[in-house]
């Protein structure tokens, strides 16, 4: 009954949300999610599923308050085209249908494709231990947290902001353009530093691209990212058709280091 009282409240705070995001274009979505795991995880306690309850709950939680905000957005996208608003919700609706299908059904191929969630993998689905650990603090409390980690994370709020007012208030432009992000600095603790070398690549050729014509790259920029987003992201698909299948790669490339590179060519070498 924990996950029915989430849907009796989900409607009234995706009142709230549709409302906010028309006002401010921000979805806090995630944020109703992460309450309604405090509420529902610390309602339920450890011993009575807690976890699962508060993790459940926040799943409701957030496709509903979730699809009220990107209807809202739908709405203002159809004002702006003269749509109508009766063919925008029909069509949120059909949408919304399809999802109930078409997301379980591509979750089910990546879990049986890949190994979903484990810390070697390519989908190491960081969010998914966040919420777990987010649902047992509400259940648990701060204690089962690793030790000292409370106090990390608020030093470590504070300078977040003390780096904030530094770039964009105290400091020069000049000199505020080499002070780095904060939340693009949060990026790798989350989902691991692997993609650095793609970033890295992308941002060269972009920079090399306005080297030579800046309107263009500032005009096509945004197409040309869009495409090789799109083309990975269905990437997946075969790829997951061709993990079923137990079909390996021809070719495989691993970079050792130096010394262990050495052991090799010396084991080989007999």
């Amino acid at each position: 009954y924990y996950v029915l009282v989430a849907y009796i409240i989900a409607p009234v705070l995706a009142f709230c949300n549709a409302y906010g995001c028309g006002l401010t274009d921000w979805s806090l979505a995630s944020t109703y999610g992460k309450l309604a795991i405090f509420i529902i995880g610390a309602w339920a306690g450890a011993h009575n599923g807690g976890v699962l309850a508060g993790l459940a709950a926040c799943g409701v939680m957030m496709s509903i308050v979730s699809t009220a905000s990107d209807l809202m957005q739908d709405f203002k996208t159809g004002y702006l085209t003269l749509a109508s608003p009766r063919s925008m919700f029909v069509s949120q609706v059909i949408g919304t249908a399809m999802g109930c299908v078409i997301a379980p059904s591509v979750f089910w191929l990546f879990y049986k494709a890949f190994n979903v969630g484990s810390p070697d993998s390519e989908y190491k689905a960081p969010y998914a231990a966040i919420y777990r650990n987010i649902a047992l603090l509400g259940v648990q409390g701060f204690g089962s947290l690793p030790k000292h980690c409370f106090e990390l994370c608020c030093g470590f709020f504070a300078a977040a902001i003390v780096i904030n007012l530094l770039k964009n208030v105290i400091l020069p432009k000049k000199v505020a353009g080499y002070v780095p992000i904060p939340m693009a600095m949060a990026i790798p603790f989350y989902i691991g530093g692997y993609f650095a070398i793609d970033m890295c690549v992308g941002s060269l050729i972009l920079y090399a691209w306005e080297r030579v014509n800046k309107a263009k790259a500032e005009a096509f920029g945004p197409a040309v990212a869009s495409g090789l987003i799109c083309g990975d992201g269905i990437w997946t698909l075969p790829a997951s058709v061709l993990s079923l299948a137990k079909v390996s790669p021809p070719i495989c490339m691993k970079f050792l280091s130096r010394s262990v590179n050495l052991q090799v060519d010396k084991l080989l070498g007999g």
